[in-house]
């Protein structure tokens, strides 16, 4: 600078920027090793790992990295605020499968566990292993026979099992570059919830229970993670977002028996939530909306996704008196098929519903949906739902291509509404099946029937109870093209 007044003016706001902007603090970076653990996968490192998270100060960022190679046998960690775990690629964390591992109440079964904390999260490209397979008891080609540890006194229920990673009542809460694997459980119960081939696959490997429970948690980012259950494990669902709000999950590959993203209310409202570029194969439903629903949830948006081989592939389970509305289903590519009638889903493409889940359960609303852009190949219709008061409201569905197709040989011919409800009802296949509508548009949809064992029925109504509908540039018959997915 030529001119030296400017020349001092521009000194003169370094020092002032500098306060107005303070830079973050590097974090301080601990080792497990240097507190003792054995990484042998044999003696518990528990003690070990708790005291590097325990040496973190609290006013400074803190990395707690696991050396590798080794394998860190733990019971439940608890971090805290400003805790970040980092697994080194080659190492793992292995779950404690004693009961004795996990805390006394039930609601907090997790190998690590964040509770009321404030900027926490896991990643390093490691391994968390929850050892699924030593909680099952019998193998079975329809579904597993799992442990219940409420034959302990421990717990109450059919499904009493410890999860793999919960952030309970959390904010700031970041998951990346991790891989969930094996999940055996995931771990809801109304009365526990809050006491209780697209993508490369990157990052560390987690096996275990539930994968990921976020619960009354705020401001999430997942990216970047992978999710493998055991295919014939129920209730291994991959991320559960209860109760939380303002979460975005972006470039994810999940692969387990149960449902793998799904957003429920059990005490209260769930509000935006954004999952981008994932790919999904599910045994139940690749992304589920409930089924508990006691609050509204709303501001959703599921883009670029793509899920193969699913019992079911978009799904709203509302249950429980909770209104949803303002959702979006944008560019996603489905394939869904039969599974054995143990497990929810009827290989519907996409499946909206909603009703009492018994006697004390109240109506609800759903409304303000958009599929937009969706290709679907499926051995079943779409299966759309209302009740008599919860009905569906203002349902859009424009440039969609679909497919019909048998080639399982499980049996057809069901419309399932469970949990609860009317559970499973005799009725022939439709393209499109409706019932308690208020608001349907159709718009740029072409229906295929690509062989002899289903009938060209594209549409279905349940009479006087579908009103206001469009249907514009409609099309549905038979398929005979080699080029067919199948």
């Amino acid at each position: 600078m030529e001119n030296p007044l400017l020349l001092l003016l521009f000194l003169l706001l370094i020092p002032s920027t500098s306060r107005s902007r303070p830079l973050k603090p590097l974090p301080i970076t601990l080792s497990v090793a240097d507190f003792g653990a054995a990484a042998d996968g044999l003696r518990y490192d528990t003690a070990a790992i708790q005291s590097a998270i325990d040496s973190c100060p609290g006013q400074a960022p803190c990395h707690v990295t696991f050396p590798a190679p080794g394998k860190y046998l733990t019971a439940t960690v608890f971090l805290k605020s400003g805790v970040q775990l980092k697994v080194e690629p080659g190492a793992t964390i292995l779950g404690g499968t004693r009961l004795e591992d996990y805390p006394r109440d039930s609601s907090r079964w997790y190998v690590v566990l964040a509770e009321n904390a404030t900027d926490v999260g896991i990643g390093g490209g490691g391994a968390v292993d929850g050892q699924a397979a030593e909680f099952v008891v019998r193998e079975d080609p329809r579904k597993n026979v799992m442990v219940s540890w409420n034959q302990t006194g421990a717990c109450l229920g059919d499904e009493c099992r410890p999860r793999l990673i919960g952030f309970l009542g959390c904010t700031n809460v970041t998951v990346s570059n991790i891989t969930l694997n094996q999940p055996a459980y995931w771990c809801w119960s109304r009365l526990t919830s809050v006491v209780d081939e697209c993508l490369p696959v990157v990052g560390p490997v987690v096996f275990g229970t539930l994968c990921l429970h976020l619960v009354r948690s705020n401001n999430i980012s997942i990216h970047d993670i992978a999710i493998y259950g055991d295919f014939n494990i129920p209730n291994n669902d991959g991320i559960d977002i209860e109760d939380s709000n303002n979460t975005v999950i972006t470039r994810c590959h999940i692969d387990t028996g149960d449902d793998a993203i799904c957003p429920k209310s059990s005490t209260g409202p769930v509000y935006n939530l954004t999952a981008t570029n994932c790919w999904i194969r599910s045994k139940s439903s690749a992304i589920k909306l409930g089924s508990a629903s006691w609050f509204d949830m709303k501001y959703f948006v599921f883009d670029n996704i793509t899920i193969v081989d699913s019992h079911r592939g978009l799904a709203f389970q509302i249950r429980d008196g909770g209104n949803v509305s303002d959702i979006v289903f944008s560019n996603i590519n489905i394939s869904t098929r039969y599974y054995d009638s143990l497990w929810w889903g009827r290989a519907e493409p996409i499946y909206v519903t909603t009703c009492p889940r018994d006697s004390t359960s109240k109506e609800a609303s759903i409304s303000n949906v958009l599929f937009i852009n969706i290709t679907a190949n499926s051995e079943n219709g779409i299966f759309l739902s209302g009740s008599k008061g919860g009905l569906l409201r203002n349902l859009r569905f424009i440039n969609m291509d679909i497919t019909y197709r048998r080639f399982t040989s499980y049996a057809g011919g069901l419309l399932d509404y469970r949990p609860g409800c009317q559970e499973l009802v005799k009725h022939r296949t439709a393209g499109m099946m409706m019932e308690h509508i208020e608001g349907l548009e159709v718009e740029n949809v072409e229906m295929r029937w690509s062989n002899s064992k289903l009938e060209n029925n594209p549409l279905e109504f349940k009479p006087s109870t579908v009103n206001n509908i469009s249907f514009l540039n409609f099309h549905s018959g038979l398929y005979t093209s080699s080029k067919s997915n199948y």
